[in-house]
């Protein structure tokens, strides 16, 4: 009891704290304004809370080093409670009383319901916490953006890591039946194929908390070497996991970004184990490589902070130095040329959050790592290099 209540009380000081920044009044004419609606209630708390920090601890880092260009920038969210209609109502409040220039979307919906205003407004340029492969569209989404790789790329990086660890391996896809859920496995279906892959089993599931019997039958009678879940935070995959090792079934189990958080694989305790997924950036805790933006972050908050933090961290350093190009260039600050100069990006260097340079061609960063659960170490750990999709 004493730990919803702590929970409940951080949840609601930090909401109050978002609202506290959202009525600050513009003040000054040089600078930069990020919205968002930020899930910081709702089913998608533990994402909003991070996303929020991280964008919060970039625009201070951006800030106390003197701005860019003559630009401060300021961070100005509303509590969007991860509902489409409260995102959108957050979304007209923060742009009718402010000049903003870029916007973090908290779901595929908001920013599928949002695209044709952007497109109207030609001053925004948006990222958010949906990868959605539907996004991945310039011409339909020309003002959107993913700070990652869309799900079907998360999917092609994994059929990657397995077509080369175990050629010809059988796959099986498990995903939730939802949009979210649905997404790569259609397109992921050719690129197994391309690959000298077999997909032997495509099983769909409700969302959460379900009986997975039926299904982890199925997958005994398959053998699949490997199942990726897509489509799920966390249930059922430990039930699939458990039910398939008392089966004796010998696969390895893999997941994509919203299922990768390292307190979401370790809350599976010992089935999680050896679980293995894609995740575009290093983790909060990595000291494999150099990383001065991990280094810089750890300063700032020396607790664990979630991958969901980092993903809002990036989307707030890609931003800024759209924004950054843009005005070194004396251009104005349409959503038009900052994706044009976001468009520009080759070879960046992230400090580290993604360990290789990368490159923004089209709306997304096609870059990945595999890691797996070490469960004594209570931590991920890289089991790949990089991989960079063309």
């Amino acid at each position: 009891m004493k730990i919803k209540t702590v929970k409940n009380w951080l949840a609601g000081s930090v909401v109050a704290s978002l609202l506290g920044v959202a009525g600050i009044a513009q003040a000054n004419d040089k600078e930069i304004v990020i919205g968002g609606s930020i899930p910081m209630s709702g089913v998608f708390s533990f994402a909003g809370i991070g996303i929020h920090a991280g964008i919060q601890d970039y625009v201070k880092i951006i800030n106390d080093s003197g701005g860019i260009e003559g630009y401060k920038l300021r961070y100005v969210p509303e509590d969007s409670g991860y509902k489409v209609d409260v995102s959108v109502a957050a979304f007209k409040k923060i742009t009718s009383q402010n000049k903003v220039d870029f916007y973090y979307g908290d779901s595929t919906g908001f920013s599928k319901t949002i695209n044709p205003e952007l497109n109207r407004m030609d001053s925004i340029l948006m990222s958010g916490a949906s990868f959605a492969t539907e996004l991945n569209d310039p011409e339909k989404y020309p003002y959107q953006f993913l700070a990652g790789p869309d799900y079907t790329e998360m999917f092609s990086i994994l059929l990657r890591y397995i077509a080369q660890e175990k050629p010809g391996a059988k796959v099986a896809f498990v995903y939730s039946d939802t949009e979210f859920g649905r997404d790569p496995i259609e397109a992921s279906r050719k690129v197994a194929e391309d690959l000298g892959l077999k997909v032997a089993l495509e099983l769909m599931t409700p969302p959460g908390s379900v009986d997975v019997s039926t299904e982890t039958a199925k997958m005994r009678r398959a053998k699949p070497d490997y199942t990726i879940f897509h489509g799920y935070i966390l249930a059922p995959i430990p039930e699939f996991i458990e039910q398939a090792r008392k089966m004796g079934l010998d696969t390895k189990f893999m997941g994509t970004f919203w299922t990768m958080d390292n307190s979401t694989v370790m809350q599976m305790g010992d089935v999680g184990d050896g679980f293995m997924g894609v995740m575009p950036y290093r983790y909060y805790y990595d000291e494999s490589a150099p990383a001065p933006m991990l280094e810089k972050i750890r300063e700032m908050r020396p607790e664990y902070q979630n991958v969901p933090y980092i993903q809002g961290f990036l989307s707030a350093m890609l931003y800024t130095e759209s924004a950054r190009r843009v005005l070194a260039e004396g251009k104005e600050l349409t959503a038009e040329n900052m994706k044009a100069a976001l468009n520009t990006i080759k070879d960046f260097d992230t400090g580290g959050l993604i360990g290789v340079p990368i490159t923004i061609s089209g709306n997304s960063i096609p870059v990945g790592r595999i890691y797996q659960a070490d469960a004594s170490k209570g931590q991920m750990v890289p089991v790949s290099d990089w991989i960079v999709l063309e």
